[in-house]
């Protein structure tokens, strides 16, 4: 007990001299989506403006390189190649997929769906981008090639979507808290897992390959081991449905947001809370830097009646506040 116990204390002490949150004007509207290029060195968001903007960080600094335009609709979620820094695909409401090159700082590819995009994610392999529609249609699209390989449409709500480590099972959540687990590439159905009485919203897998976690409308995280696909905890500290979550890079943290005004981080090994993060708004996308403990977030716009008010507003806690 005493190694887990020195261990959150240390985790604790970290945040306690880490805690500021710089802000960065990032778009002109509400931003939907943040993630980290797997060196670290940028920061992309897709927001309701229909863009992508792309920062670079580099010691502790964060400067708004470029914007990717392209993109006729909202960008509703962005996810980076796994081993390729360069490289960023995005989903939009305007019934497509793109593919982005941030070294030539232009559209590699677009490919075009048959609905209006929520949803992707990049297999770890590199090979296919899975993107998933508001009817609950998911398109597989071969990365190399930019075509569409195969579509499965599913009939239950589909929330969010993610592969395992190895790119060979296929993850969803669905509305009736439940998460299916498909063989890839041929799609058969492997599991069920009832994991939350209510909607099953997000599912993040940890950079360890060890576990996977859920986050549910019925305000809990529940933390699954990937092997025996057996829950081993939850987290019950938010009020709200779990709209977002994501583990550090050593698999050591989770950070979990919802229209609670805080995000939650948690230590993954025993549950216990390490520190919280102050929000003025509902938070809807969260991530941990692939290397650091930065955590990139972006809330709801704060005042309905003022719209001008935080949005477009990309926010990084974790620097240090000495």
């Amino acid at each position: 007990m005493s190694s887990f116990g020195s261990e959150i204390e240390r985790l604790r002490q970290h945040f306690k001299s880490h805690s500021k949150v710089k802000e960065y004007q990032a778009h002109s509207a509400k931003v939907h989506s943040v993630g980290w290029s797997c060196d670290g060195r940028r920061l992309a968001s897709g927001s309701f403006d229909k863009t992508v903007s792309i920062f670079t960080f580099d010691r502790e600094r964060l400067g708004k390189d470029f914007t990717f335009r392209g993109h006729s609709g909202s960008v509703d979620q962005l996810c980076w190649h796994a081993s390729n820094p360069d490289l960023l695909a995005t989903a939009s409401g305007d019934k497509s997929a793109r593919i982005w090159d941030a070294r030539t700082q232009k559209c590699a590819a677009t490919i075009n769906t048959k609905g209006e995009n929520i949803n992707i994610t990049w297999a770890p392999d590199g090979q296919t981008i899975a993107v998933g529609n508001k009817e609950d249609l998911v398109t597989f699209i071969d990365a190399r090639t930019h075509k569409v390989k195969s579509e499965q449409q599913f009939d239950f709500e589909v929330n969010e979507i993610s592969w395992n480590k190895t790119s060979d099972l296929f993850f969803l959540t669905n509305g009736q808290g439940c998460i299916y687990i498909l063989g890839y590439p041929e799609l058969e159905l492997q599991h069920v897992l009832k994991a939350h009485p209510g909607t099953c919203i997000c599912i993040e897998f940890d950079p360890t390959g060890r576990y996977f976690a859920t986050g549910s409308a019925d305000t809990l995280v529940s933390l699954w081991d990937v092997e025996e696909l057996a829950c081993l905890r939850t987290f019950s500290r938010l009020d709200w449905p779990v709209r977002t979550i994501t583990f550090s890079h050593d698999g050591k943290l989770l950070a979990s947001a919802s229209e609670d005004l805080l995000i939650d981080i948690g230590e993954v090994e025993t549950g216990l809370k390490v520190c919280d993060i102050p929000v003025e708004a509902a938070t809807f996308t969260v991530a941990w830097h692939p290397s650091q403990y930065l955590l990139a977030f972006a809330c709801d716009d704060k005042d309905t009646y003022d719209r001008k008010h935080d949005a477009g507003i990309l926010k990084v806690y974790g620097f240090s506040s000495d």
